[in-house]
């Protein structure tokens, strides 16, 4: 007998943070396939309750292997910003296939992926308050390297206290401006007095530099963003240099992203390229432009929102059962496979697909996939993953760092 939905729902939210839904050996990738006979896991993808976050695993793998082949023929590794997927799993995915450790946007998210195996995890936003100062402490006492980034002087005196407190060795990376107003100390004289200060630190460690240009990850037409990358990271490569001449460890020059990650590692000096959407891809990386296309298609979109046809009041269009509860608003989901079909906000639980000369139709009752808009704060709205090979259900992991925002 089919399981009703109320009890496939509660069978997931009744599962462990972090691990898959079908038991420990399916929480690292590897080739076996799965039991996936369990009661409560749909068999296709089309059997899953909507709307519903999927991942095309061997998209996903491939992808993963590419940025690690591609990295492979330079002197930079790959710190994945696990901000974008938010699971221990798929971080498990990236170390095998060759990752040097990982990034945490915020303290919240370094304790999951501590909490689910991962041993050296970079901290990469400024962290100030005494509660969270002390939720770092404790990673590092605990973890095999935590490191995190400064970008002021009283920042670096209580975080030495704390680790003085706690009796560790804390690794602390410079963060510099990177043209923007965000986080960062300027390059040049503000930076070497920071590292000063980090040097007389009894409890802390310098351990390099952080020169991540977000906002230049975006920039529309290759060209265009390998100048400005190469520009901006500039003086972070020159001041790396001065700090070696000067008898410092630079240990780590920690850049770039998805947007640059083929620029950024030929750049000397340059250890690490924290790339996080490559994995999955988005409208909002796919319309930046590659190589001699219009379109980025270094990587291949693998995750994907399933939605449901639920209504046609008029034709010419029709609604689906996702709106701003399932997707980020930043720029339109685009439909996988079908062209010629918009989508626009409906308000949070619908969508609007209007037809504009449609390579086929939809109608009413029909699931369709469709492709985030921005995967990172699209993830962090589900619960789960769906994983899937072909139309066949593989396993079902949870976003374990879903709200993991403090």
């Amino acid at each position: 007998m089919k399981p009703s939905r109320r009890n496939f729902i509660n069978t997931l939210l009744c599962s462990t943070a972090g691990v898959s839904l079908l038991g420990p050996a399916q929480t690292v990738l590897g080739k076996s396939k799965p039991n996936i006979k369990s009661s409560f896991i749909p068999e296709s993808i089309w059997d899953i309750p909507t709307p519903a976050l999927l991942i095309d695993r061997p998209r996903m793998e491939s992808n993963s292997q590419k940025m690690q082949s591609f990295l492979a023929g330079t002197k930079a590794g790959l710190r994945p910003h696990t901000k974008t997927h938010k699971s221990p799993i798929i971080a498990k995915m990236q170390m095998k296939h060759g990752a040097v450790g990982v990034c945490a946007a915020k303290v919240s998210e370094a304790e999951v992926m501590f909490k689910g195996g991962l041993k050296d995890i970079l901290i990469t936003s400024p962290v100030v308050t005494d509660d969270k100062i002390k939720r770092v402490m404790a990673l590092a006492s605990q973890s095999e390297h935590i490191s995190l980034v400064v970008d002021r002087e009283d920042n670096v005196a209580n975080l030495n206290e704390a680790a003085k407190a706690a009796g560790i060795k804390l690794s602390v990376l410079i963060e510099l401006r990177m043209g923007g107003i965000r986080t960062g100390i300027e390059h040049g004289k503000p930076a070497w007095d920071l590292l000063k200060v980090i040097d007389q630190s009894s409890n802390l460690q310098f351990y390099g530099i952080q020169a991540y240009a977000g906002r230049v990850q975006h920039i529309k037409g290759y060209e265009n963003r390998k100048q400005e990358s190469e520009l901006v990271l500039a003086p972070a490569q020159q001041m790396k240099l001065e700090m070696l001449q000067a008898g410092y460890q630079v240990k780590v020059l920690s850049v770039g992203g998805t947007g640059t990650y083929s620029v950024d590692a030929n750049l000397e000096g340059v250890t690490d390229i924290q790339a996080g959407s490559y994995l999955f891809m988005d409208v909002d990386y796919r319309i930046i432009g590659g190589k001699g296309n219009n379109l980025y298609t270094d990587f291949e979109p693998s995750l994907f929102v399933l939605s449901t046809a639920i209504s046609q009041p008029m034709p010419g269009s029709i609604t689906i059962d996702a709106g701003s509860k399932s997707f980020s608003k930043d720029k339109m989901p685009q439909l996988k496979d079908i062209s010629g079909i918009e989508y626009s906000f409906a308000g949070d639980e619908h969508g609007i697909l209007t037809f504009k000369n449609p390579s086929r139709e939809v109608k009413v009752g029909e699931k369709v996939l469709l492709l985030t808009s921005h995967c990172d704060p699209t993830i962090n709205l589900y619960d789960n993953y769906f994983v899937y090979d072909g139309q066949e259900v593989q396993d079902i992991w949870p976003v374990a760092g879903r709200g993991k925002s403090q």
